[in-house]
């Protein structure tokens, strides 16, 4: 009877967690998830212990904030362990804030103010009157804006983040965009009034996020739609946004008629023109942003934020 040589069962457990790189996908995003779980249970309990009386409004901040920090944390000890950084998942802080990011701003200002028109047009929305004065405006702005970049940020990242570099090098990347958009969209169905074509919408937005992240090299460009569309729901044009009604919103809009054309309870991001336009924005950027640039080859092991040139779907198996 034949026996292993040791280095047969080396060479046979080493195929099992390494591939002709490194560690496997599948084990790097095992690891990454075990540490973001024990971060999270950690700062839950921190939160439990020492704000116990705080108001919601502050715990929702302090944990878009802790929230966000976590998967900073843990997508920094992988890229140590990787030799990675941040910014090879998608979040080159030389680009904070830049022409990206305002451009995903705008595209975001345009894509509501168009869903809100086309509404306005099927006779299911009315703009109302402005009913913030003086300083208010400004206040108002402001404060929704730091909220929802800490949104955008947050939800963003843990979704495009590191997890989605990661599957994508295992299964390729529209694969683990169609996973990651799924799971981004199931994630609302929590969300106050929320309905099978918000939920559908949200999933659709995610994989128009994965896109522009494919298309970009980085997450700026999302993060700046993300957080101007949610910006403009909530504050400037003053209508439900993922179901919830804020205080200090500049317009009192209002809709009316069947919940799938205006969006009903949820929003006009639940309404079926929501889905069209996402469809119609997608058909123009895929025009106009035609080369590739995420993700990096598995073979440049310490990469460098946007250099990301003909790449088409790298694997580390």
């Amino acid at each position: 009877m034949l026996e292993s040589s040791p280095s047969s069962d080396q060479s046979i457990l080493r195929s099992v967690f390494c591939g002709p790189l490194e560690l496997r996908a599948g084990w790097r995003l095992g690891i990454f998830l075990a540490i973001v779980s024990a971060l999270i249970y950690g700062s839950n309990l921190m939160v439990h212990h020492l704000l116990s009386s705080a108001d919601d409004d502050a715990l929702f901040l302090v944990r878009e904030v802790m929230d966000f920090l976590i998967f900073l944390f843990a997508s920094w000890i992988m890229g140590r362990i990787e030799g990675r950084t941040v910014a090879s998942y998608g979040l080159p802080w030389r680009n904070m804030f830049r022409a990206q990011f305002w451009q995903g701003a705008l595209i975001g200002f345009v894509l509501l103010t168009a869903l809100l028109l086309t509404m306005r047009l099927c006779g299911a929305f009315y703009f109302g009157a402005v009913v913030l004065h003086g300083a208010d405006i400004w206040k108002w702005a402001a404060v929704y804006a730091f909220v929802f970049i800490l949104v955008a940020l947050r939800e963003e990242f843990r979704a495009r983040g590191y997890a989605l570099y990661t599957l994508a090098a295992g299964i390729g990347f529209w694969p683990a965009a169609i996973l990651s958009s799924a799971f981004f969209g199931y994630s609302h169905h929590g969300n106050t009034g929320e309905d099978s074509i918000g939920l559908f919408n949200a999933g659709l937005f995610g994989l128009f996020a994965c896109f522009l992240l494919r298309r970009t090299g980085n997450l700026w460009m999302p993060i700046g739609v993300h957080m101007v569309f949610d910006w403009g729901e909530t504050y400037f044009y003053g209508v439900a946004d993922i179901g919830q009604m804020l205080p200090g919103h500049l317009l009192n809009s209002s809709s009316s008629g069947q919940a799938w054309l205006s969006g009903g309870t949820a929003g006009p991001e639940a309404s079926v023109l929501c889905t069209l336009l996402i469809l119609i924005l997608w058909l123009i950027f895929a025009l106009w942003l035609r080369n590739v640039k995420y993700p990096q080859p598995a073979s440049s092991r310490i990469p460098t934020a946007g250099n990301y040139s003909n790449v088409k779907n790298p694997r580390v198996l």
